[in-house]
């Protein structure tokens, strides 16, 4: 599994972020090929470092090569294109794979 994490700074407009967001970006996202869970969450708190973050969004795949193939397929190139005209006030993007060794169950 690897996961795609895109952090996305605090807009000036939250409610057309929002809307931008669950109307267009999140449509586009969806047809990325080899998407196999996509999860957003808004930040509610934690490091008062980082709360100039507003959404998070984490995209999975089956492996980081397949992750990187659907970011060079034509919808992830849309996406991509898409995210750059509406995340106006910034973002990061963090492409993560499981650390061997390390189970994530309890």
């Amino acid at each position: 599994m690897a996961t795609l994490l895109v952090l996305f700074r605090r807009p000036q407009d939250t409610a057309a972020f929002e809307r931008h967001y669950r109307e267009v970006h999140l449509p586009l996202a969806r047809k990325i090929p080899g998407l196999r869970s996509l999860r957003v969450d808004r930040t509610v708190g934690g490091d008062p470092a980082l709360r100039e973050y507003h959404l998070v969004s984490r995209l999975e795949f089956d492996s980081l090569e397949a992750l990187r193939a659907a970011l060079r397929s034509p919808e992830g190139q849309a996406a991509g294109n898409d995210l750059a005209q509406f995340a106006r006030d910034g973002y990061k993007i963090l492409q993560l794979e499981p650390l061997p060794g390390v189970d994530a169950a309890p």
